[in-house]
This record gives C-alpha cells, structure tokens and sequence, in this order.
C-alpha cells in the first residue's frame, strides 16, 4: 500500500501544457477579445463591454424614451450544489408572483451557472428549469469511482459524464440562438469557473460566444458549464483547448466556487458613474443557494468526516464574505440591494447528494418564498431571521 501511494504521488494523468501564463488575460477565445474577463486584474475590459451593451440597449429604445434607459436588474446566483433547487425554484415562482424583472446582467457560478442560462432567458425557459433541478437523481449528475483508486490512480471521486448529458440534452442550438439574441439586445449572460493552473477566477461572456457564429462555440459553452459546476477533487476538471501562436494548449477549469461563491460586477468599477456609463436605477438580485445560519453537526474522528466538515466550513463564510462584499460595493454605487437565501424553517434533509426528494422540496420551498415576494432581505442584519423583509416590487 505504502509504495502505491509512493508511486500515485508520481503519476501524472497526460494533459497538454497550459498556455503562458503572461499571455493568459489577453488570449482571444474562438477569435473574440472579450469572451471573458478576468476581475482580479484591469475591469476596463468589462468596462468597455458595459457600454457596448448600453449602446444596444439605447439603440433599442422607442423615440419618446429621449435616451433614457428604465431602471436596470441584475442577478447574481450562488454555488451550493443540490441546493441549487431553491435558486430553481425561486425563479418559476417570482414568475409566477407577476413581478420577476428582466435582468440586464445574470452571473452564475457552479450550481448557479446551472440556473443561470434559464434565469437569464426568461419565463419561457421555467419549464426546463424545473426538469432540471426536481427531475434528476443521482446517477443523473454523478458516478462514484471506487474510493482508493480513485485516490491513488484518479483526478476525482465521482465521474461527472451524467452531468455532462444533462447538460447537452437543455443547452443546444436553440438556446445558444435565444441568448446570442438578447446579447445583441445588450443583455450580459456570465459564468464564472476557476482557471487551476493560475489559481484565478475568470467570467465567461456566454453572450458574445453564442453570438460569434464559430461552430464550436455550443460545445465550449457546455464545457464551461460543466466546469463550473465541478468541484475540485470530487469532480473531474474540464480541459479546454486555447490556440496561441500556432500551438493548441489546454487550460485545466474546476468549480467556480474555488474561488468566488458569487459574483455581482467588479468592485473596482463603479456600475453608475465610472467610463460613461449612464446613472439609472439599479437592483442587484442576490441569490444565495444555502443558509446563512449555521448548522450544528456532529463531526466523527476520521480524515474523511473532519476535512469534508472543514471544507464545507469553508465554502460557507466564503458565501458570507462574497455577500458583504456585494453589499458593500452595491451601497457605495447606490445599487439597491435584495439577498434571498434558505431559511432555517426549511429543514428537510437528504439521504445522499442530489436526493430527488430533498432537492423537490426545497424546490417547492423556493417556489413559495419566489411566490410571496416578501422575503427579500435589502441588508445583512439580522441573517438568521425568517421575518418579513422587502417586497419584490
């Protein structure tokens, strides 16, 4: 046993190499110069992409409107796995409150890149969004690999070809017709994933890549899909192939929640003022696929049950740090702020990740709360309460 650690430590499943990583922030992707953004460096890129879009969006406007645009919506979807039903289930029942926006920017990262595309085109699209988060079971997502071979030969503990199916089955032509259309309308549409080999968080413009007409911008969108939802370790990482300088390289995506759990816009760009953007009103939907509160657990003396409890410890004051760092950035650019996450009166449980049974009831529970409208929290105090909090007007 010991040698075969030893000689696991060693092996390297084959990839091609990454690109150079001084080259990385400036690659074109299928021929575009802004197919994603990297946030963590220069937001002019994404700054320039603003205006593009407010450009589209004047340009669509009827005479009477003078150029002026009506107050703006933007979405932002959070990681959390199965939880990602109540993110579901939040959008069919806003829907069908009456009072779910059309929003200017979605974001979506790991089971919120999920919901995102559907989110993102609208109440026709509820239907799928349903299929996909109440219809599924386990063996619909995910296959377990044995444990030690995976440890010792693998790159992950389940295999994520399941997924991959789902994916493929809802995001087809059709869907890449309808986005690259409200792209051109100045509509936005990003998913964020996390390049390993920088260690970086990077936005994919879904958009721009749906609109570019390349023939392989349909499976590059699925890919990078899957690599948002594929967490580090227990999925498998998804390779994408770059071209530079006549070399095919390949960048190694995991999970978005790597790094980020969400993302509104960047906070060194200030969404009203900053590079002519034109100052409006502005709502930025925040959407937190998880609780705030903490959940007590009993955490059994073994590697497995104390690094998962950690891991998960983890991922949960992330989330909460990426919610003050919306909140703050949305207070300092007068972007009025709306938080829905799972409250502690939901308390079903699952048997197993992605049990059909827990993920349809807290799907019916986001239903309710996107129903009411009336649970939509506009500031960080107090987290744990279940109290009546602004309308979604």
């Amino acid at each position: 046993m010991l040698a075969a650690m030893m000689l696991a430590g060693c092996a390297n499943i084959l990839r091609a190499d990454p690109p150079p990583g001084n080259a990385v922030d400036t690659l074109p992707i299928l021929g575009l110069s802004n197919a994603r953004f990297w946030f963590d460096a220069d937001p002019s890129a994404f700054g320039r992409e603003a205006l593009e879009m407010q450009r589209r969006q004047l340009a669509q406007l009827p005479a009477a409107a003078r150029g002026r645009l009506p107050p703006a919506n933007y979405l932002a979807l959070s990681g959390g796995g199965d939880n990602g039903a109540f993110g579901a289930g939040l959008m069919v029942g806003w829907t069908e409150s009456g009072r779910r926006p059309s929003f200017d920017l979605v974001t979506g990262i790991s089971a919120g890149a999920l919901i995102a595309p559907f989110a993102f085109l609208g109440p026709d699209y509820d239907p799928q969004l349903r299929e996909v988060f109440t219809e599924v079971a386990p063996r619909d997502v995910i296959l377990m690999r044995g444990r030690l071979r995976a440890v010792l030969f693998g790159e992950a503990l389940a295999d994520t070809s399941p997924l991959y199916k789902l994916i493929e089955r809802h995001v087809n032509a059709p869907m890449m017709a309808a986005i690259a259309r409200e792209y051109a309308k100045g509509r936005m549409l990003l998913i964020g994933t996390t390049n390993l080999d920088l260690g970086r968080p990077v936005f994919w413009n879904i958009g721009a890549i749906a609109a570019s007409g390349d023939p392989r911008a349909l499976e590059l969108f699925r890919s990078i899909l899957l690599a948002s939802a594929s967490i580090p370790g227990a999925f498998p990482p998804v390779l994408i192939d770059i071209e530079h300088d006549g070399r095919t390289y390949q960048e190694m995506h995991v999970d978005g929640g790597a790094a980020l759990q969400m993302f509104l816009y960047p906070t060194m760009l200030n969404g009203a003022e900053a590079n002519g953007l034109q100052r409006r009103q502005r709502t930025g939907w925040v959407v937190r696929n998880g609780r705030l509160d903490v959940e007590w657990a009993s955490t059994n003396r073994s590697i497995l049950s104390i690094t998962g409890r950690a891991a998960s410890t983890l991922l949960h004051f992330s989330a909460a740090n990426d919610i003050v760092r919306i909140y703050l950035t949305s207070q300092r650019d007068g972007v009025a702020f709306r938080l829905a996450y799972i409250g502690p009166d939901f308390r079903g449980t699952r048997d197993e990740p992605f049990d059909n049974a827990f993920m349809r009831a807290l799907f019916a529970y986001g239903q309710e709360q996107g129903r009411r409208g009336d649970r939509w929290r506009d500031s960080l105090r107090p987290i744990g309460s279940i109290e009546p909090a602004m309308p979604a007007n």
